[in-house]
């Protein structure tokens, strides 16, 4: 029988959670965290980026972005995830972010979209979308 929180979240849930590296985004990890922690869940973390040059130069690009991903989530998971009794990843992606959520959800089961409300206010058509196309339930973090 499945457990669920007082939030009617299932217990041991899988919550996805967008980020850009801004404070905003840092706080909603820390919440995130907290959820997790409370559901003994697990945390995907999910760093989108657009490759904008085409030169030749977009490989070039893609690996500068991805290095500065991977260290801007070191510097991130040292203060907010290390240590917890919650499993997650970190995963980077080019692409739009409702596409990278999407192809998410379609081999994740998802329990939780967790994104700050500043990215939620920059993509707000497409998060408003895209919820209603995978229908998870969606966090927003001031």
């Amino acid at each position: 029988m499945e457990e669920y929180s007082e939030d009617g979240i299932r217990m041991e849930s899988s919550i996805l959670c967008i980020t850009d590296f801004s404070q905003a985004s840092n706080r909603a990890l820390r919440w995130a965290a907290e959820m997790a922690e409370r559901m003994k869940g697990h945390i995907t973390v999910l760093h989108t980026f657009r490759l904008n040059q085409s030169n030749g130069k977009a490989l070039q690009m893609k690996k500068k972005q991805e290095e500065q991903a991977i260290a801007d989530f070191i510097a991130l998971e040292n203060s907010v995830l290390k240590g917890r009794s919650f499993s997650y990843n970190f995963k980077t992606e080019v692409g739009f972010i409702s596409d990278r959520i999407e192809n998410h959800a379609r081999g994740h089961a998802i329990d939780l979209l967790v994104l700050s409300k500043k990215l939620s206010e920059e993509n707000k058509e497409i998060v408003d979308e895209l919820t209603l196309r995978i229908k998870i339930p969606l966090a927003i973090i001031p």
